[in-house]
């Protein structure tokens, strides 16, 4: 397990495409610095003391800088960390071998030193640039001891025999004292570069470990299973054998208990462990601490622990008592403990126990890091947690819908029913010859209450249409309708690629069933037409049928509608969530029409 701070970084992956982001990145910066420096050449050749040698090294520089962009442009496979050292590696020696040519931190390549040390960060992290750093040091104190044992004379005197440049370097800053102060430099930049990279690489690491747990908070797992998916992560982030949940409902005040082990490399299921009245003093006793960790000095046996405590903000508690822990001593074993306490909203609070945690970076980092997990997730957990609520009451007052539906619909009906076919059997001998035309009353009477059992079942039913499934729905739906109510009824559809949110999908067939369920209970028609086509970036829904109509003639748009308090009050408020514009156009006894127009690109809109 990477635990230690200077290895959170590799908590975090860094995918291929980041990888070969930052290696483009460094190789158009080290073309650019190039060119800046031969500008810098041109401007003042003294700086080099015209030196064709260093014109030489930085052409080849400047070539190896363009050979690095065409590799890592031309190949598709990431740069690996052999190509990605040996570049680096490169980066290092050069520095050291121009600036001898012109030294000090005036000189145009002092730069090249700034560059290997920040392309080390953006790389990797503090490690890796005091290295690089501590290298580069090394390097030049190689290059002085060189220097003083004659090296320069021995290498001018070499090229002045074979009519070659004199090398025209420049030594004087690579004298020890002036080399002493050079090297403090580049060892204090690379510890504040490096410094900055590891810090934003915790940051990142810890942002990723935030972010893997909060994907793992999902309504459809239920509170159980997005607590287990939680302490799963958290057992196997600090190495912990069990993780204990102790809550405390606010309302009730009963306190829950629940477990998750790590075994073989795995969590176990969520367990909820039988409650007792002495769970609150075990688990939620008051303690001056938020979070907290503690450990046996030397072994389970002894009653002492050393413990390590932050308040709610963060800061450090001294001289933190134990007394708290003599109770869960008692009903569990283990080595060390981290506890952090967490809050939903008025409603829940409690704490969290990582039983033999490990925590190998600072304590109180650590403490603080788990902190804030606490604070992150705890509200997608508390959404989760209200969620579920919402869908009880909802399902709740579903239920209670229906029920009433029935008991004011299909019950009543059926009483009545019973109490006909009650006094039919009475007349059945005084007066046989209206008993037929009763029965075909009643037989009207029951198929009239089936029809509106089903509609009662459409409705409730969850509907699951996307922009693929739309259209044979609503055929099959106004086909059933037909077959149903022996009205005439047809679907025609003018589009071909329906490209139509699914929020939309569902509010458009709830719009059509109730538009059909309304032509069958108060309309009276005998044909009914239903339309879907597209129109100038709107798709347009019509339902036309030859019936009574409305009580209003003319044609109302959905403000006059609602000003003149008319129309059907469920599907203007259907119309209303998809951003819809709803028309109706009415001719008392011969029939009504409703056209609906919805917004092809206003996908903000819906939901």
């Amino acid at each position: 397990m990477l635990r230690h701070r200077f290895l959170w970084r590799l908590r975090a992956p860094v995918s291929i495409d980041e990888t070969r982001r930052v290696e483009r990145w460094l190789a158009s910066a080290r073309v650019l610095l190039a060119i800046s420096a031969f500008v810098a050449i041109w401007m003042d050749p003294g700086e080099i003391r015209y030196s064709p040698w260093a014109s030489g090294l930085l052409g080849f520089y400047l070539a190896q800088g363009m050979i690095i962009i065409i590799l890592l442009r031309r190949r598709r496979q990431p740069p690996t960390r052999a190509f990605r050292l040996l570049v680096h590696a490169a980066d290092v020696i050069w520095p050291g071998v121009i600036s001898i040519f012109a030294t000090g931190q005036a000189s145009p390549f002092f730069l090249f030193f700034i560059f290997v040390l920040a392309a080390a960060a953006y790389r990797w992290g503090l490690w890796e640039t005091m290295s690089t750093a501590g290298a580069s040091v090394i390097l030049l104190w190689v290059e002085s001891f060189i220097f003083h044992l004659g090296f320069l004379h021995w290498f001018n005197h070499f090229v002045t025999h074979h009519h070659l440049p004199l090398l025209g370097a420049d030594v004087s800053d690579f004298e020890p004292k002036r080399l002493f102060m050079r090297s403090i430099y580049l060892i204090v930049m690379g510890l504040l570069l490096g410094a900055l990279a590891e810090q934003q690489k915790q940051l990142r690491a810890e942002k990723s470990v935030i972010a893997r747990i909060l994907a793992g908070v999902r309504v459809e797992s239920g509170m159980a299973g997005t607590l287990q998916r939680i302490l799963a992560e958290l057992l196997q982030m600090y190495d912990a054998s069990s993780a204990l949940i102790a809550s405390q409902e606010a309302a009730s005040n009963r306190v829950y208990v629940s477990e998750v082990r790590w075994n073989d490399g795995a969590a176990t299921d969520f367990q909820w462990l039988d409650s007792s009245p002495a769970d609150y003093e075990t688990y939620l006793s008051r303690f001056p601490a938020d979070t907290w960790f503690g450990f046996f000095r030397g072994g389970a046996g002894k009653s002492q622990m050393a413990l390590t405590g932050l308040d709610r903000e963060g800061a450090r508690i001294k001289n933190m008592p134990d007394g708290f822990l003599e109770q869960f001593k008692g009903r569990h074993q283990f080595k060390s403990v981290a506890v952090v306490s967490f809050l939903f909203g008025r409603e829940w609070w409690g704490r969290i126990f990582l039983l033999n945690a490990e925590l190998a970076g600072n304590t109180e980092e650590e403490l603080r890091f788990l902190q804030e997990i606490v604070r992150q997730v705890g509200p997608a957990v508390y959404n989760v947690y209200l969620l579920r609520r919402l869908r009880q009451k909802a399902g709740a007052i579903e239920r209670a819908k229906f029920a009433r539906e029935l008991h004011d619909g299909a019950v009543q009906s059926l009483i009545a029913v019973e109490m006909q076919v009650d006094v039919l059997r009475r007349q059945a001998v005084v007066k046989p010859a209206v008993i037929p035309d009763e029965l075909g009353r009643i037989q009207s009477l029951l198929r009239e209450e089936v029809l509106k059992l089903r509609e009662l079942m459409q409705q409730m039913k969850s509907l699951d249409v996307d922009s693929k499934r739309l259209v044979p729905f609503l055929s099959d739906a106004v086909e059933r309708f037909q077959r149903e109510t022996g009205v005439l009824a047809r679907f025609h559809s003018e589009v071909g690629l329906l490209d139509m949110p699914q929020q939309v999908c569902r509010e458009v067939a709830h719009i059509v069933q109730e538009a059909l369920v309304n032509v069958r209970k108060h309309s009276q028609a005998e044909r009914v037409v239903v339309k879907l086509a597209a129109d100038r970036g709107t798709w347009k829904l019509t339902i036309e049928d030859d019936g009574r109509g409305f009580p209003f003639t003319g044609t109302l748009t959905d403000a006059e509608l609602e000003t003149v308090g008319r129309g059907p009050i469920v599907i203007r408020e259907r119309v209303h969530l998809i951003d819809g514009a709803l028309i109706i156009e009415s001719t008392p006894g011969r029939g009504a029409r409703l056209e609906i127009r919805i917004p092809q690109r206003r996908e903000a809109a819906y939901g």
